[in-house]
């Protein structure tokens, strides 16, 4: 039996991972892909980690598991199918085994929101793409246009307009929600147009993202911008449907648990994108992981 079980390998399963260890605690990483980081390791550039400024996410991740390991923590790489709870004892059962713990560390994060518009599904991987990162260097000297207005949007915009011939900055409404030096970056780079207060009906093409059927929603005006590429920021949805049978969620589908991480069910904690928050970023998930251990160790020593 463990003490913890950590469920995703994200900067909070990591920070929780490395607290865990030099805490003393018996654990396992439980981690779905075998390359550890969560959503950062397709980020181009990390600039609001202290102290590691302009940092890429790839290399931000290698350092989180290197500590990780360096402290001796265990990591297996197998798909969590379910938890369960009996007498107080918890269980987590994945693709190959069963484990046996007093306590869980849920940090699934969170999933891109898909649009849902016509053209999406099918053309996923053929010109749709969800990390400008990983797919942007296939849209090189080509027309690409990014759906959304916060930060994830702005950086792609950023980063497409370096290599892509012209980039457009789809948002449906008049005014960005991404940080203020990001907007000012993009409204200063001569190859972003952003079409504002415009939404995407439809993407097509016959095997390849050929076009957008577009709407402005103030003057209902309708039109079709040709592009190759088309790159979704449009925010996330919460990887909790693990634990949606044994803790409460909010309307959003995250995890009701404030700063110490705890959830609704004794025993289980939830860190980082997965659970209610105000800000969900690098730095706010590796505090959660932090936190989730002293709840942890403070669960431990009320139960002993």
């Amino acid at each position: 039996m463990y003490d913890i079980i950590i469920i995703g390998s994200g900067p909070a399963g990591l920070a929780a991972a490395i607290y865990g260890q030099r805490a003393g605690l018996s654990l396992l990483v439980i981690e779905k892909q075998p390359m550890s980081g969560g959503q950062i390791i397709n980020t181009y550039e990390v600039d609001n980690y202290p102290g590691l400024q302009g940092m890429d996410g790839f290399e931000l991740a290698t350092k989180f598991r290197t500590h990780a390991d360096a402290l001796g923590a265990s990591f297996v790489t197998e798909e969590v199918r379910g938890i369960e709870t009996v007498d107080g004892c918890h269980f987590v059962v994945t693709d190959q085994n069963r484990y046996e713990t007093r306590t869980i560390v849920l940090a699934t994060g969170a999933v891109h929101r898909k649009l849902g518009v016509p053209g999406e599904d099918a053309l996923s991987g053929m010109g749709v793409s969800y990390c400008a990162t990983c797919d942007g260097a296939f849209f090189r000297g080509k027309d690409v246009a990014v759906i959304g207005g916060g930060d994830v949007a702005l950086e792609d915009a950023l980063f497409l307009a370096r290599t892509s011939s012209n980039v457009f900055l789809i948002h449906r409404r008049d005014g960005l929600r991404g940080a203020k030096i990001l907007q000012e970056r993009v409204k200063a780079t001569e190859n972003i147009t952003i079409l504002w207060d415009t939404v995407t009906e439809e993407i097509c093409g016959a095997g390849q993202v050929e076009s957008l059927a577009l709407k402005n929603k103030k003057t209902g005006g309708q039109s079709t911008l040709p592009v190759s590429g088309v790159f979704i920021a449009v925010g996330i949805t919460p990887d909790s449907a693990l634990i949606k049978d044994l803790a409460e969620l909010d309307d959003g589908g995250y995890v009701k648990a404030d700063e110490s991480c705890q959830t609704s069910c004794p025993g289980i904690f939830a860190a980082g994108d997965v659970r209610t928050k105000q800000l969900r970023q690098v730095i706010t998930a590796a505090a959660d992981g932090a936190n989730a251990i002293t709840s942890v160790q403070n669960y431990l020593t009320q139960q002993a």
